[in-house]
């Protein structure tokens, strides 16, 4: 009678005992995704450059309050975006796309791309009417900038799909910055040139006698389409440093979705946006902004569609050079929510 009366009392402590684990461990897995769910930073840093890199997030900068979630930098050289990333002075940054890879490979793959934003923004001009077709450019000069980095691998990217040898048939004549390019064309010296948005929009303002003869974005389209691929010519990008990002990928997804309400916006309202992006700083001038917009190919490109856009334009600058990368394409751990 004992042994039975022991034997039941501990079935009952037993039952007690799992009917407390089966009650308890459901509460404390719920606890804790919801505190991973809920982990937010306290303020999220973010780093833009001028120019069409930056356009793009000026109405989402004009939403932020003082003392928001959000702190905004405004730089003017893509070489500080290097340093404020790395070191963690920032969480988040726009940039060129080469530099991203590049970034990637210097730290070991501790950046993640969030979005390609910003499309191409490289334009032939010319004083005059004495081609339209790439092939017609043989045996001319073309003065531009960006010797050694993406204007260049771009450039002799779309010569050879049209059959010109960059170093034979071309003279490309390079000067150390766009603006000193931009003075050339403005003043008349530069029969035909290469530059990008803004500049596009100034020289041909005060030089009238200057055209667009080719779109650089549009004649990647079409080199791609030759080599049995569709791809687009892209130029920017949204970076994040990678712990930020795994710490909170929630405050991530909310960011892009705001950031791509924001590109949607300057797109739609070239007028108003033009207002905010001279007040940030991002272009001094808002009637140049707003001329300039259209054509600064502003976009917002996330997930298997960034990451096919990309790796499409890593392997075209790789060949060119592969230092213009970092020396390697990178990996898919690159890509968020790709």
């Amino acid at each position: 009678m004992k042994t039975l009366f022991k034997f039941t009392a501990l079935v009952l402590a037993m039952a007690t005992l799992f009917s407390f684990a089966a009650c308890s461990q459901p509460k404390e897995k719920e606890t804790t995704a919801a505190a991973t769910t809920a982990a937010q930073p306290d303020e999220i840093r973010i780093a833009a450059l001028k120019g069409p890199t930056g356009m793009g997030m000026a109405k989402m900068i004009d939403d932020n309050p003082a003392g928001g979630r959000y702190a905004f930098t405004i730089e003017s050289d893509p070489s500080a975006i290097a340093p404020l990333i790395t070191t963690g002075a920032v969480d988040i940054a726009a940039c060129p796309l080469n530099l991203a890879a590049t970034l990637y490979k210097k730290t070991g793959g501790k950046i993640k791309m969030l979005a390609v934003n910003t499309l191409g923004v490289l334009y032939i001009l010319e004083k005059g009417q004495t081609f339209t077709t790439v092939s017609e450019l043989k045996g001319k000069t073309i003065v531009t900038s960006g010797q050694g980095a993406t204007p260049e691998y771009v450039l002799n990217y779309i010569l050879k799909a049209n059959g010109l040898d960059p170093a034979k048939d071309v003279n490309v004549e390079y000067k150390a910055e766009h603006s000193e390019v931009a003075a050339l064309a403005a003043s008349g010296e530069a029969d035909i040139c290469m530059l990008p948005e803004p500049f596009v929009t100034t020289v041909t303002g005060k030089n009238p006698a200057l055209r667009i003869a080719l779109d650089l974005t549009a004649l990647w389209e079409t080199a791609a389409r030759q080599e049995g691929k569709e791809s687009k010519l892209a130029m920017g990008c949204i970076i994040a440093a990678g712990d930020f990002a795994d710490k909170y990928p929630a405050a991530v997804d909310t960011f892009l979705a705001q950031y791509k309400a924001s590109v949607n916006y300057v797109n739609a309202n070239p007028a108003q946006a033009a207002s905010l992006i001279a007040k940030q700083g991002i272009i001094p001038d808002a009637a140049l902004a707003e001329k300039a917009i259209p054509r600064s190919q502003l976009t917002f490109l996330a997930g298997s569609e960034m990451k096919a856009v990309a790796m499409q334009n890593f392997r075209v600058l790789f060949a060119a050079n592969p230092a213009s990368i970092g020396g390697a394409i990178p990996g898919s751990d690159f890509f968020w929510g790709a």
